[in-house]
């Protein structure tokens, strides 16, 4: 028997591994992107609050100053697959601002009506103002990307009220786990018309990655920094 005839079992036993160590991997990538990603939302948010802690009670003091009424403003918001949770807020609002927005939805500036956005929104406080320019009114939900409820990184968790009126097309924003921070968030926030948000999330769920992660989160400091869209 020539030395080609017994290269040849051997060169096709080499290949099934090769393939079969390319199927395993290609099988444990979602997994393994899932620890990354979890595992930099745990290291990113523990360190934020630590860090962020004493301006954090600054804040809540004087929220609690303005007008006496609760910290923070908690809400249901819709996450992954259509899962409630709890959403917490540093209140930015006067305490009945609920009850007031029937009052507002006629001057509605996300014209589709799922949605609502109103630039001089007469219910915000004078701290108000300021923790949301500078999203710090965002900071309590790192409590959520703590608990698994949001990641840093995803479309942004919307409200029961708003997921009713979604097409077939809106709902796939619920494919992945919603995020402090988005596409959308660091590149206009509050201009960006609904429908453009839902193409936005849709592309980064289809692109999502440790790598898509982290250019967003860079991305984001700069936003909040010029403050465009937030209010």
């Amino acid at each position: 028997m020539s030395l080609q005839h017994l290269a040849l079992p051997r060169a096709g036993r080499m290949a099934n591994l090769r393939r079969h160590l390319l199927l395993r991997a290609w099988a444990a990538r979602p997994f393994l992107q899932h620890v990354a990603k979890r595992s930099l939302d745990i290291g990113v948010a523990s360190g934020v609050l630590l860090l962020a802690a004493l301006p954090l009670l600054l804040v809540a003091g004087l929220i609690r100053a303005t007008d006496g009424g609760p910290v923070l403003f908690w809400q249901d918001r819709i996450g992954r697959h259509g899962r409630t949770f709890r959403f917490p807020k540093f209140r930015s609002m006067v305490v009945n601002a609920e009850a007031l927005q029937r009052e507002l939805d006629a001057r509605n500036q996300h014209g589709t009506g799922v949605t609502f956005k109103l630039q001089r929104d007469p219910r915000i406080t004078w701290i108000g103002r300021i923790i949301r320019r500078t999203s710090i009114d965002e900071l309590p939900q790192l409590w959520c990307v703590l608990n698994g409820d949001m990641s840093l990184v995803g479309p942004r968790p919307p409200l029961p009220r708003e997921v009713v009126r979604y097409s077939l097309h809106d709902r796939r924003r619920l494919e992945a786990v919603p995020g402090l921070t988005c596409f959308w968030q660091v590149r206009g926030r509050s201009n960006i018309p609904f429908p453009q948000q839902v193409e936005l999330d849709i592309a980064y769920i289809e692109s999502q990655s440790l790598a898509t992660d982290l250019r967003v989160l860079a991305a984001t400091m700069p936003a909040v920094l010029t403050g465009r869209g937030a209010y």
